[in-house]
């Protein structure tokens, strides 16, 4: 899964470049004023990157193939692109909840990068490892979040405490005949609530938010 997620962010990243008057990105972006109209944004932004800067795709891509060598053995294939994808969902909701509604995009796969921390870090705790070195990695990258300008530090919050959260159900479902049930109900309970946390930011904006009619250019 980790080939794969790699492969298709940058099969995205080259489309952006071949596919002119920069549509992929005006598609596929995440914006918050978007949330109500086109939600599949939280998602999809994930898998762009900025073509101004290409750090942000190989860094992001090192870092994936670096934590993803580990989790993907120890969660399992399906397990770990649901902590990916839902990590990725989190970072969206994070901006979404911590941000002014506008029409600023974002995109970028660090907030599910980020779960990936999280969920490293739950893994390491649960088989009884020493996580010092992994927080102050974690600390480290999140520092850069408020020094170094464009980048979204609410987005790397979102996913690491979905990407915590989703492992945790995981890795601490009791063994048994209803393990599998268990984690499942666990990682629902986080898109739910993901998923309600969107809801009551979107009543608290109310007007802020336009219908598909009154969509823009991001």
């Amino acid at each position: 899964m980790t080939w794969s997620i790699i492969a298709l962010c940058v099969l995205v990243y080259a489309l952006q470049w071949l596919i002119p008057n920069d549509e992929v990105y005006q598609d596929f972006a995440y914006a918050t004023a978007l949330t109500e109209v086109e939600p599949w944004r939280m998602f999809t932004s994930a898998f762009l990157h900025s073509q101004g800067f290409f750090l942000h795709i190989v860094l992001n891509m090192y870092t994936l193939w670096i934590f993803g060598r580990v989790l993907e053995p120890a969660l399992g294939r399906a397990r770990y692109l649901a902590v990916y994808v839902i990590s990725a969902l989190g970072g969206s909701v994070g901006f979404f909840l911590l941000t002014p509604v506008s029409m600023n995009g974002v995109i970028g796969a660090s907030g599910a990068i980020f779960g990936l921390f999280g969920a490293l870090f739950v893994v390491v705790r649960q088989r009884g490892g020493d996580v010092t070195q992994l927080v102050v990695l974690i600390a480290i990258n999140a520092a850069l979040g408020f020094m170094v300008q464009g980048i979204a530090w609410q987005a790397h919050l979102g996913g690491l405490i979905a990407g915590g959260l989703t492992t945790a159900a995981i890795a601490y479902a009791p063994r048994g005949r209803y393990q599998l049930v268990l984690q499942i109900g666990g990682m629902v309970l986080v898109v739910a609530l993901l998923v309600v946390i969107t809801l009551v930011r979107m009543n608290a904006v109310g007007g802020s938010l336009p219908t598909s009619s009154d969509v823009s250019s991001i």
